[in-house]
């Protein structure tokens, strides 16, 4: 994993800047922000190769794929057989993201499906991983708050 600086004021408010106009050129930043051109580019640089930003696939809705359904799996797997389980479980294109966790499970899946026969289909195929020794699945109702950093940036960019 690549070892990420953390953000300070002046990177928030690029960030916050380029949330407001996606479309902003290092020019238009470094003059609503009053710093140099340079300064602005060499920090959006460093910010993306350090792996402070995610890349832009990222930024994709799910239903903008097909993939209205989100669900979260808890999946228990094997201790001796964790490392090929959780290998193979990268390779199902619907697992979205995936942590280790504390609990009665191994790992938590965010999934993206068409439908529940679709998240049916899924969840067979991550049983069918050896290793992986049973889920519990959780559909998503509705998305009351989405995936946020804003707040995080504002804090940032005016502590106090």
């Amino acid at each position: 994993m690549l070892s990420m600086h953390r953000i300070d004021a002046l990177d928030a408010e690029i960030l916050l800047t380029l949330d407001r106009d996606p479309q902003a050129t290092v020019l238009s930043l470094s003059r609503a922000l009053g710093v140099a051109r340079n300064t602005v580019h060499a920090r959006l640089r460093r910010l993306v190769n350090d792996g402070s930003l995610a890349p832009f696939s990222q930024r994709v809705r799910t239903e903008a794929l097909g993939l209205p359904l989100i669900a979260f799996i808890s999946i228990s797997i094997s201790q001796s057989a964790s490392d090929e389980a959780t290998a193979a479980l990268r390779t199902v294109p619907e697992i979205i993201e995936m942590h280790a966790t504390t609990g009665d499970a191994d790992l938590l899946a965010k999934v993206a499906a068409r439908d529940p026969a679709d998240l049916h289909r899924v969840t067979n195929a991550m049983l069918a991983i050896a290793g992986v020794v049973r889920t519990s699945t959780a559909m998503s109702l509705v998305e009351v708050m989405p995936t946020r950093t804003l707040p995080l940036l504002e804090a940032v960019a005016h502590p106090g």
